[in-house]
């Protein structure tokens, strides 16, 4: 096909997915993170939760088992994880009764190749989360029409205009944020009304949990994602897209 009818075909696959988004998005404008959930996998034919079995990761899991339990859940385990992160995963599946969580881990050929010693974050971290982290989930997602995440407006600035639902460009994969306007106070209220288990570092304070090298407790009155990448110019790991590109160290907007 000539490039110029390719362009043309993937200019209407683009135009069709923002129209669905934004259709979407009306929808839902005025209702719950349960309904955008329910919506999100009833109207995303291939859909997976993305999830880092976090601080706060329980609610979109408890979520998702609610509306269907093999919901496929993709957990990226980039093998720097503190272990209480993989015993919260396996003490969380099971719990919350999981019936399609899938370990994602980066090519043992790849790690060996560019990190054997487990020292890339050292000399450059954006690199390091490339590795273990983004290439590796763009993989296990090429299978999806899309991804539910757990990012909310407040946790940084990238975030601030966050909607429920949003065309990941450069993928053509539609990115679904139940939680996107919801509140700390939100997140405690659900997990306490539903009775939900809560990280172990989360009360030796972690309130934002990421891979042990880069992640540090947070003072009091700090910013609760001030403990990831301390001192670092940098807001995220590298999985999500903003304006076209993806967000990697130094490029906060």
């Amino acid at each position: 096909m000539p490039l110029d009818l390719i362009q043309t075909e993937l200019g209407k696959d683009r135009a069709e997915l923002t129209e669905k988004v934004e259709a979407l998005n009306a929808r839902f404008r005025h209702h719950s993170a349960h309904d955008v959930m329910h919506g999100a996998l009833e109207a995303i034919d291939e859909l997976a939760l993305v999830s880092s079995f976090g601080a706060e990761s329980v609610v979109l899991l408890h979520m998702a088992a609610v509306v269907n339990k093999m919901t496929p859940v993709l957990f990226i385990d980039t093998q720097m994880l503190f272990a209480e992160t993989l015993e919260y995963q396996q003490e969380v599946s099971e719990r919350l009764g999981l019936k399609n969580v899938k370990i994602i881990r980066a090519d043992e050929e790849d790690v060996q190749r560019d990190d054997p010693y487990g020292a890339l974050r050292l000399r450059d971290m954006d690199a390091c989360c490339n590795l273990r982290k983004t290439f590796p989930l763009q993989r296990a997602l090429s299978g999806f029409d899309g991804w539910i995440t757990g990012r909310k407006r407040f946790q940084a600035g990238t975030r601030a205009a966050l909607e429920f639902f949003e065309v990941e460009d450069g993928t053509g994969r539609i990115k679904v944020n139940p939680l996107a306007h919801w509140a700390p106070e939100d997140v405690r209220a659900y997990m306490e009304e539903n009775n939900l288990p809560r990280h172990p570092l989360v009360a030796k304070g972690y309130p934002s949990i990421g891979c042990a090298p880069c992640t540090s407790p947070v003072k009091e009155g700090e910013d609760p994602r001030a403990g990831r990448w301390r001192d670092q110019n940098k807001e995220e790991c590298g999985i999500h897209f903003v304006d076209g590109k993806m967000v990697r160290a130094g490029e906060k907007t």
